[in-house]
């Protein structure tokens, strides 16, 4: 779907803090919508500059009312009208006023009427909101409908005035409230002047069983709210007092509810609020179950490795015992790859999701390699690329596919001084290529990877095909041997 910007590319003067306005008020007129009964439909006015005269309106938005059934079959957005036609938003726009009370028009099987209400923005009139709705459904508005009408002409008003929408409130707009969750009336002083059915509900819920209406919204809350200390209780009180743009969460053994506090706007005076109300126990009830369980995880993490590091201390106990050599350096390299799964390990049990930093594990892995290398001294490892976050299942063969490779290289490639092996990733798109190059004596006459006996470069083989499905290349280069895998993300 176009943006903002692409409508209105070369027909309109609006500057980009203007359009970013526009951004913000589309972004939160469901409320409104909802509100009035209504369809709405942003019209900015096309002309070359703010002192010419427009010449028409381009649709940039239209929003359908989730309260009622919407007006218009199809979207009018990108449609452009001329001036004159619509004298209604002509009068919103040069008069800088709401226009309402106008008689109703047919349009196909309805009768609409259809209100005008600038949006004003720093002292100017940016564009113009067309508020349609069916008149006969609002012939005879029940108390609940009369409350959402006079609220919506409280924010139309605020929009006419450049209060609405509210000033760095897009945070709290997230996740939206819906109106028919549950909608409550606070008068200036905080009072409870009118409280939706599905509002009545969510606190008799919360075990209030007194009317809402009457009472102190914030006094309510605070009452039914199980509070762990004094400070807590404050501001919940302070904060549903509908002094200021809020978010407030009460919980006790009924459930959690969730407020959103607007406060109601009148020139420089402020005339109420209204408090949009969301049930969210169930929701706070996953997020808890989803703590619990990457806690969990973090623990069997942290286990895991706590067990591997013990059977790496038993075979290297073992091995010390056993006089073969051969035998000796098999249970060495055993302890090595069972150090590589459990740096995988370590890392996971001290974050919080189930992706790996695996640069810092390579790292690791290096530091690792070099420290068990008899000529630590003389060798030098250089990494240059990034990988970043990988998930898990990939984390842990890739650890042992490229400490089976750096111990390769350490073992059998390289000169006997002055050595150095290069490390190199690179991560693009769905697809990550590692290269491990040295610059020894490189691969023997007739190597094949497919037919090699070391063991070592058949775990290598074995995970890059199975687990990692991948591909690997020994190969020789111009100054040793290096390894290239990819693998795809």
């Amino acid at each position: 779907m176009p943006n903002i910007e692409e409508y209105i590319e070369s027909k309109s003067p609006l500057s980009t803090d203007q359009v970013h306005r526009l951004r913000e008020l589309v972004a939160d007129w469901q409320l409104l919508a909802d509100l009035s009964f209504a369809d709405l439909i942003l019209w900015v006015p096309l002309r070359k500059d703010f002192k010419s005269w427009p010449t028409g309106y381009v649709a940039v938005a239209h929003i359908r009312p989730t309260t009622s059934a919407t007006v218009f079959a199809n979207d009018v957005i990108g449609d452009e009208i001329s001036w004159g036609s619509r004298p209604r938003i002509d009068e919103a726009l040069s008069k800088a006023e709401i226009v309402r009370d106008t008689e109703p028009e047919k349009i196909g099987d309805l009768m609409i009427k259809e209100e005008t209400i600038p949006v004003i923005f720093e002292g100017h009139v940016i564009a113009v909101i067309s508020r349609h709705r069916d008149s006969e459904l609002m012939r005879q508005p029940s108390r609940l409908e009369l409350n959402y009408r006079q609220i919506a002409h409280d924010l139309y008003r605020m929009v006419s005035e450049g209060t609405f929408p509210y000033a760095d409130a897009n945070s709290l707009f997230d996740p939206a409230v819906r109106v028919g969750d549950g909608l409550i009336r606070l008068d200036v002083s905080g009072v409870v002047s009118y409280a939706s059915p599905n509002a009545r509900s969510a606190f008799s819920r919360m075990g209030w069983t007194n009317e809402l209406e009457g009472f102190a919204l914030g006094e309510i809350a605070r009452s039914v709210a199980t509070s762990s200390h004094e400070a807590q209780e404050e501001g919940i009180e302070v904060g549903l007092s509908g002094k200021a743009l809020r978010r407030v969460e009460i919980e006790n053994s009924g459930g959690t509810i969730e407020f959103l506090v607007l406060p109601l706007i009148a020139g420089e005076d402020r005339v109420g609020a209204i408090v949009l109300l969301q049930n969210v126990t169930e929701l706070r009830r996953r997020e808890r179950e989803l703590v619990t369980k990457d806690a969990t995880i973090r623990e069997i993490h942290h286990r895991v490795k706590n067990n591997l590091q013990t059977v790496s201390a038993l075979l290297r106990l073992q091995a010390r015992r056993i006089e073969d050599p051969s035998a000796s350096a098999a249970l060495e390299e055993a302890v090595r790859r069972i150090a590589s799964i459990a740096l995988v390990h370590e890392t996971l049990s001290s974050g919080t999701q189930t992706s790996v930093e695996f640069d810092d594990v390579l790292d690791r892995l290096v530091t690792h390699a070099l420290e068990l290398s008899p000529r630590m001294g003389q060798l030098s490892i250089e990494r240059s690329g990034e990988l970043g976050q990988l998930d898990s299942r990939i984390a842990t063969p890739l650890a042992l596919v490229i400490t089976e490779l750096i111990h390769n290289a350490l073992e059998h490639g390289l000169a006997e001084s002055g050595s150095h092996l290069n490390i190199e990733l690179s991560r693009v798109g769905n697809l990550a290529t590692i290269t491990i190059a040295d610059d020894g004596v490189g691969l023997p006459k007739g190597f094949s990877l497919v037919e090699s006996s070391n063991l070592g470069l058949q775990i290598v083989r074995t995970l890059t095909e199975n687990e990692l499905r991948g591909e690997i290349v020994l190969q020789n280069s111009n100054q040793g041997t290096e390894a290239i895998l990819r693998f795809p993300l």
